[in-house]
């Protein structure tokens, strides 16, 4: 794979899918990888990122949840350890132990779960795991982020004594507060704070009768704040232990900062750890917006893509709550090459980004917004020419630097080259630009490579109609509302449907008409031809698929009715066997009658019993006789059910033969063993059962309904 140029990133916008990427980072230096995202030159390491990428992905299916990767940049104190003898501040301390923390824990949560993440465990394994970082910061630093009091023996000292000092001046200031209140020099506020000391509120008339420093005045001039000589000895002391104190910090960090410096190696790859990290999260989330996926991806060159999206039209009109078009778009070895003809503003350029765009983002190991079937392979190189590329720097026109492009696509392009062209030849005379892109063309379709291009030449569209492995297509226009369809239609060329588009826009008819009379006849009839063949097919396609849709209205309906007709019919049937069991009870209820009369008259028991049981036997009979005759109604409805199975199989198994007969043969794989036990179903069928038995060379299969037997070559194992 070889390093793919600044102007194919412009001419797809890539740039603009970085930029949306960062604003899905966590991370400082995420959002600065993602700024700067290349797509991958190395097959080994795409595919590794992109196995991260999905494994990322699934944990949100998973009950283990990957940790939170967020850390604050610690460049700068990297830098500062690079230097002999410097001093790391209080907060950078703080960032390199959560730096540390974090990306501990990621390494020790995919040790933990490597079976589920593999990739990303290989990803963080590849970094030490040490607590030395964190265990000593916290030695010396609070969870406050403040100096603990046993970082040493000396700031323990220190502080006692400032604790002590400052108890003092606290007591001092209390007493001189009280007196002087009753002294009645005070005003109503009493005491002030200035320059992180209590300073008495003292009224100005009154600031000789206080003993003190005075510390300044209010903005009015009516209170000196004064600062009382009881409170002016321990304070001394008291700077001088601050002083003492930060000279012990300046020591433990110092201290602190020589232990780390060994470590800056680490400390570096776990900023880069972290960073990949959040690049592989801000992916995940990003798909999120146009449900990107990762397609099926081939060792041979090919492109096949199924409901494709622009990714940033997708993104841009999902906001807006409009509509977007998806593509189908396929390019193998014998569909080497697409002509795009058709209308301005039809598509076509889009059609062209799509393609690139997708391929850029797969290959820098992104998920793009493709249907699941679509199949994609990765080409070493990808050569673009979109849009206006005049270059007023090198006094070049549009034509002369295409020019310069196309003499470069055709020194490097191969059979692992994707090219996207933009209305391919223009830019000068129509005749002689045409016939050197045909010349092109052909040399682009013998070096083998692959691409797409757009044009209105009609030569180019002949081309691609004589040539095996080169596909015309168009871009779907209305004749009637002359409006696009966005949709691209592979097999025939498309009309540029000029005239119709200038007489919409208001030229008058009559310019029309003129212009007509200077154009070539063939070349009118030739595009009155297409875009006449463009109309039918739109008018086809349409009655077809109101065709589609009054036949799937009938098939619902005949459905429904079916439906109905059977739930009546069951209906009946129950009403019927109801009203039978009725008949039946009412009838023994009357022979019933009937016997308690005869007792009533003759009062004889055992003539009772003996008509009793003689009714209870009788019933008997017709119950077993009822119960056989159901069995033997289950028994068929069963053999008919499995004879309109054979009939479907055997219609099947015609259809495969026919298929066969007409199709050239190919080598047969070699069938797995079927065993007992195993679930199998028919060659061209959907029904899946159970293999039971062999009997004389035939498997029993129990499909559940029913049980039937066939030779094992027709059954195929299903896993």
């Amino acid at each position: 794979m070889g390093k793919i140029t600044n102007k194919v990133l412009t001419d797809l916008e890539y740039p603009q899918v970085c930029q949306q990427l960062s604003e899905y980072c966590v991370t400082d230096s995420g959002k600065e990888k993602a700024l700067n995202y290349q797509p991958f030159d190395k097959k080994k390491s795409l595919f590794f990122h992109l196995d991260m990428v999905e494994e990322y992905r699934s944990s949100q299916y998973q009950d283990h949840t990957i940790p939170n990767h967020g850390f604050d940049n610690i460049d700068h104190a990297l830098d500062q350890l690079s230097i002999e003898n410097n001093r790391l501040e209080l907060i950078s301390f703080r960032k390199i132990k959560t730096l540390s923390e974090t990306a501990n824990e990621h390494i020790r949560f995919f040790r933990k779960h490597k079976e589920l993440y593999p990739r990303l465990h290989q990803l963080t394994d590849q970094v030490e795991l040490t607590d030395d970082i964190v265990e000593t910061i916290e030695l010396v630093i609070d969870k406050f982020g403040e100096i603990k009091n046993n970082a040493s023996d000396r700031l323990a000292d220190i502080r006692a004594q400032l604790n002590d000092v400052r108890s003092k001046i606290g007591s001092s200031f209390s007493r001189a507060l009280q007196k002087y209140q009753q002294d009645d020099v005070l005003a109503d506020i009493k005491e002030s704070t200035l320059e992180n000391r209590r300073v008495l509120a003292v009224r100005s008339m009154y600031k000789r009768r206080v003993d003190g420093k005075v510390m300044g005045h209010s903005k009015t001039g009516s209170i000196v704040f004064m600062q009382p000589s009881s409170t002016q000895k321990y304070d001394r002391e008291f700077n001088h232990l601050l002083y003492e104190e930060d000279e012990e910090i300046k020591r433990i960090l110092l201290w602190l900062t020589d232990f780390i410096r060994p470590y800056k190696e680490l400390l570096e790859s776990y900023t880069r750890l972290l960073t990949q990290m959040d690049i592989v999260s801000a992916k995940v989330k990003y798909a999120e917006l146009y449900e990107g996926i990762k397609p099926q991806i081939t060792k041979e060159q090919q492109l096949e893509l199924v409901d494709a999206y622009h990714p940033l039209l997708l993104i841009e009109n999902n906001k807006k709550q409009e509509k977007t078009y998806p593509q189908d778009i396929k390019l193998d070895k014998d569909q080497q090459i697409i002509v795009i003809s058709g209308p301005n503003a039809g598509g076509k350029s889009i059609t062209l980004k799509t393609v690139g765009l997708l391929q850029l983002m797969l290959q820098s190991a992104m998920l793009i917004p493709v249907h699941e079937y679509s199949r994609m392979s990765i080409f070493d190189q990808l050569l673009t020419d979109i849009g206006d590329n005049q270059s007023i720097a090198d006094h070049l026109s549009t034509y002369s630097y295409r020019l310069k492009n196309m003499r470069n696509f055709i020194n490097r392009c191969n059979d692992n080259t994707l090219f996207l062209i933009d209305e391919f030849g223009t830019g000068t005379d129509p005749e002689l630009g045409g016939a050197l892109a045909e010349a092109c063309l052909e040399e682009f379709y013998d070096k083998k490579a692959y691409g797409i291009i757009t044009t209105h030449y009609a030569n180019l569209k002949m081309l691609a109609n004589d040539t095996p492995g080169i596909v015309n297509a168009n871009m779907m226009f209305d004749r009637k509302t002359l409006l696009p369809t966005f949709q691209l239609q592979l097999g025939e060329a498309g009309s540029s449907f000029t005239f119709e588009v200038a007489q919409k826009n208001g030229i008058p008819y009559r310019l029309i008409n003129r212009a007509k009379k200077k154009v070539e006849r063939g070349k009118v009839r030739f595009d009155k031809s297409i875009a006449k063949l463009q109309t039918e097919r739109h008018k086809l396609s349409r009655e077809t698929e109101t065709y589609q849709k009054k036949r799937r209205d009938i098939n619902q309906k005949e459905r429904e009715y079916k439906d109905i007709n059977e739930k009546m019919r069951d209906k009946l049937e129950r009403y019927q066997e109801l009203y039978d069991a009725n008949q039946q009870l009412i009838r023994l209820g009357e022979k019933i009658n009937q016997l308690i009369e005869v007792f009533v008259s003759q009062q004889n028991k055992k003539s009772l019993m003996s008509n009793f049981m003689k009714i209870v036997e009788k019933e008997k009979a017709k119950k077993l006789q009822n119960s056989k005759k159901e069995r033997k109604k289950q028994h068929n409805k069963q053999k008919q059910t499995q004879q309109e199975v054979s009939k479907k199989v055997d219609k099947i198994r015609e259809k495969k033969k026919t298929k066969e007969k007409s199709a050239p043969e190919k080598p047969e794989k070699p069938k797995p063993v079927i065993k007992v036990k195993d679930r199998v179903k028919m060659e061209d069928g959907k029904a899946i059962g159970t293999v039971e038995a062999f009997k004389k060379e035939k498997a029993v299969v129990n499909y559940g309904a029913f049980t039937t037997t066939v030779s094992p070559n027709q059954l195929e194992k299903v896993s």
